[in-house]
Formats: structure tokens, C-alpha cells, sequence
């Protein structure tokens, strides 16, 4: 019985299983993308990753790793020349699988299995996309008496408002300063509704009285 074996074995006998997968890591590090079904496909990515990852170390030990997998010397200086520098700041996940319609044939699922960092239309389009949606955030409003980290008040338009309001209503409140005491007496001497003429007059009168 196989109760809670997730490994699939393709229909296969182990010695064909690891020809096919070895065969076809093989074309796909040469060719950078393969059509096959989904299965096989999905067995493939956890065949090849490891491979790839070890790639990133470029000594005999793992170049011969690589081979007693791979057993195809093209295969294996293509990994080592081109993949491993292309694949060198990504920690993981170097294969994309694309569904496709199934099979006319059987009806089975098929799919493309490609090296994510070869496939030049989707690495424009990302950055296409990144460039346009990139936008700096405004500030949003702060609410009345909330304080910032800096330890300051915000005030918002309606504070503001309050205060314009208060201000306005203390200057019709406040009582206007009184006049000193010369002003005062200027005023007494010389009263305010006659013209500079009629003082003339008054004096005058008041020079021919005393004569008289």
C-alpha cells in the first residue's frame, strides 16, 4: 500500500523514471523552456531545483554532482557558464509551469515548464508595471489635539476656526484706551463741530468787549 506516499512515480520502473527526469532537466537547462504534461512537469521542478541550487558553487565537487544526475557534459557546462550567473540572487523557485489546453489525443493537462529568468516578455512586463504604479502617499489629515511623535499638537481647520472665533469676539470685547489728560483739555478749550474761521470770530469779539 502507498497511504500518504506523495511521490509520483509516473507509471514507471525507478530506472526509467530517473532516465526520463535526467533527460529532460537536461533539454531544459539546453533549451530554457520544454512542453510536456503536468505531471511530469511538477516531478521535474523537484528533479532540477536542487541541481540549479547547486550550481551557485562553481567547483569539481559539484560539477560532478551535477553529471551523476544530469549525464550530459553540454548540459552540465551550460549550467555551470550561462544558468548560474543568471539564477545567482534568486534563493529559490528557478521554474515557472504555464497551463495549455489538454492533450487532443488522452485529454491529458499539458503545460510549458520554462527557467523564470529567461523568459525576457514577462521581465518587461513587471518592470513596465512597477514603474508606472510607483506613487508617493499625500499625508492624510490628523485629527484636533492629536499629538505627533515629536511631542507637537496638530491643529486642524476647525481648531483653527474656534480660535479665529474667539479672537475676534475678545477684540469687540475689550474697551478702548482712555485719552490722556492734555488731549482731554484741548478738547475743552476748542470745541469739536466749529471751523477755524469762526475761532477767528470769537476772538475778535472778545478783544473789542474788553476795549469797550
Amino acid at each position: 500500500m502507498r497511504h500518504g506516499k506523495s511521490f509520483n512515480h509516473l507509471s514507471r520502473k525507478s530506472a526509467h523514471r530517473k532516465a526520463l527526469l535526467s533527460n529532460m532537466a537536461s533539454s531544459l537547462i539546453i533549451h530554457k523552456r520544454i512542453r510536456t504534461t503536468t505531471a511530469k512537469a511538477k516531478a521535474l521542478r523537484t528533479f532540477i531545483e536542487p541541481i540549479i541550487t547547486r550550481s551557485k558553487e562553481d567547483s569539481t565537487h559539484s560539477r560532478r554532482l551535477t553529471f551523476s544526475y544530469l549525464g550530459n557534459k553540454i548540459a552540465v557546462t551550460e549550467l555551470f557558464r550561462e544558468v548560474s550567473s543568471k539564477i545567482a540572487d534568486r534563493p529559490g523557485g528557478y521554474t515557472r509551469i504555464i497551463k495549455l489546453d489538454s492533450r487532443p489525443g488522452d485529454n491529458a493537462d499539458m503545460c510549458i515548464i520554462e527557467l523564470v529568468d529567461y523568459n525576457e516578455n514577462l521581465l518587461a512586463e513587471k518592470g513596465t508595471s512597477k514603474a508606472k504604479t510607483t506613487r508617493k502617499r499625500r499625508g492624510k489629515k490628523k485629527p484636533v489635539g492629536e499629538q505627533v511623535a515629536d511631542g507637537t499638537t496638530v491643529v486642524t481647520e476647525e481648531a483653527e476656526e474656534s480660535l479665529t472665533e474667539s479672537g475676534e469676539e475678545g477684540q469687540e470685547t475689550t474697551p478702548k484706551p482712555k485719552a490722556s489728560k492734555a488731549k482731554a483739555k484741548l478738547k475743552k478749550e476748542v470745541p469739536a463741530g466749529k471751523p477755524e474761521q469762526d475761532k477767528a470770530a470769537d476772538s475778535k469779539k472778545a478783544k473789542k468787549d474788553k476795549e469797550k
